[in-house]
């Protein structure tokens, strides 16, 4: 019978071969296909049960060897929703079963993939090249936790980001100990001062005392105006927003108002321009804080404590009501130093307010958070990518486009990305090196055609079996 066998032995090796060279074929075709994992082919003997003495070598199976752990190579493509996964772990993603558009459904199935050309259709959804939809959780844009505990298909919506008031204004200068206003003359004691020791401020801005009789020293009238100008020094600008994101520019001037040198300390007072253009005598020009700001002997700033001090109640500025703002200067962002210059070094003017604001972009961040940027300079957290690892990756069933499912070999879906990261603006290529396919090609062609002589040899000598009896 060792020729029967010999031909049956053959025909299992020409099935092999074949088999090899059906994986060969399929990875070559998908050589530039975006996230491939090429399929290798294994071989194992089959040997049937026969005395020690007696063994044959068998016939041969072929057999499937995924390269899942195998990573492509990752190309940058510039569109922003493109991500891939550096190192392990898929994407975890759906299809559509059912509708279109806003009525459109959704298997509710987790499926994953490692294909990260995702972009947006119509509808705000990241879809891939092969028609996955990526899912992920939605954060809580005030707490920043993630919303539910179960992914579901992301979508993102140019909604109007809506418009923040600003509520505090960061403020980092150096105030010089003697401020060089227009009517500081180093001759004359107390010159430099908002109005001198032996000056009432009524005297000095009576017009300005009479507008605000309850706070004599609130308000700068517009008749006052240039003499206030002449008295003080400009501290810096900045544009706030009110509840509405309407954008209101804040200017911000210092005035000395006692010092050491007087026999008092050194204090200070900031003012707010409300109407620059104000002329008579009833029309309020600036409004000040009235906090004293006070420094100590090396400069530093005493008071107030807090390092809080609150814009002017009442201030409104071009129509606009401008309240609730705090000018934060912690212990050590405004200081009291020597300056040639005598006027404020204003290092940092910034506040936390924003207008509304549409989304202009959206991208991906290595820990998979998709970041939507809007055209009033806020970037936000819109959602976090879904990710999933497997004990058993080479053992997750393929399913066309990439995509792959769960089995009982692969084990469950171990969530999050552990220490991969995501790139965005990349893709993962496919795994396939054309070169090595080649290779395998013509070793798998040797094989088969070896297999063939077999079978051609078994035939002649089965020939010369059947001659014996002619």
């Amino acid at each position: 019978m060792g020729v029967f066998s010999a031909l049956t032995t053959a025909v299992t090796g020409m099935a092999a071969q074949s088999y090899a060279l059906e994986n060969i074929s399929g990875n070559i075709a998908n050589s530039r296909t975006t996230g491939y994992k090429r399929i290798d082919t294994t071989f194992s003997d089959l040997v049937p049960d026969t005395a020690l003495n007696r063994q044959v070598g068998g016939s041969v199976a072929s057999y499937s060897l995924a390269t899942n752990t195998i990573q492509g190579d990752l190309q940058a493509t510039k569109i922003d929703t493109n991500v891939a996964i550096n190192g392990d772990g898929y994407f975890v993603v759906d299809q559509r079963s059912t509708g279109i558009g806003v009525n459109m459904q959704f298997d509710n199935k987790n499926l994953y993939t490692r294909r990260g050309d995702f972009d947006f259709d119509a509808n705000g959804y990241l879809v891939n090249g092969a028609g996955y939809y990526l899912k992920g959780f939605q954060i809580d844009q005030t707490t920043g936790q993630l919303i539910g505990t179960q992914p579901e298909v992301i979508r993102v919506t140019k909604e109007q980001f809506p418009a923040k008031a600003t509520t505090a204004i960061e403020y980092r200068a150096n105030l010089p100990a003697y401020p060089k206003t227009n009517n500081a003359d180093s001759t004359v004691a107390d010159s430099e001062l908002l109005f001198d020791s032996t000056t009432t401020f009524a005297a000095a801005f009576p017009d300005s005392a009479a507008l605000s009789a309850s706070q004599p020293t609130s308000v700068i009238a517009g008749t006052e105006k240039t003499s206030f100008l002449s008295r003080s020094i400009p501290g810096g600008s900045v544009t706030v927003y009110d509840p509405l994101g309407q954008a209101v520019s804040v200017e911000l001037r210092w005035a000395k108002v006692d010092s050491v040198s007087s026999g008092g300390t050194d204090t200070w007072n900031l003012f707010v321009a409300e109407d620059t253009g104000a002329t008579g005598a009833g029309q309020v020009a600036y409004r000040n804080a009235n906090v004293s700001v006070t420094f100590g002997p090396t400069g530093q700033m005493v008071t107030p404590a807090g390092g809080n001090i609150a814009l002017p109640a009442g201030l409104t500025i071009g129509g606009i009501a401008v309240s609730g703002i705090n000018l934060t200067v912690g212990n050590t962002g405004l200081t009291q130093n020597g300056d040639v210059s005598g006027q404020i070094d204003a290092r940092s003017i910034r506040q936390d307010g924003y207008t509304a604001g549409t989304l202009d972009r959206v991208s991906v961040s290595a820990e998979g958070q998709v970041i939507g940027t809007f055209s009033n300079g806020q970037m936000v957290a819109l959602a976090q990518i879904a990710t999933a690892r497997f004990n058993g990756d080479n053992a997750l069933k393929r399913l066309d486009g990439g995509a792959f499912e769960e089995t009982v070999e692969s084990g469950p879906p171990i969530m999050g990305l552990g220490t991969s990261q995501l790139v965005g603006g990349n893709v993962e290529q496919s795994n396939t090196d054309i070169a090595d396919e080649f290779s395998k090609m013509i070793v798998t062609q040797q094989a088969y055609a070896a297999n063939t002589k077999v079978i051609s040899t078994a035939q002649d000598m089965l020939t010369s079996v059947f001659n014996i009896i002619r």
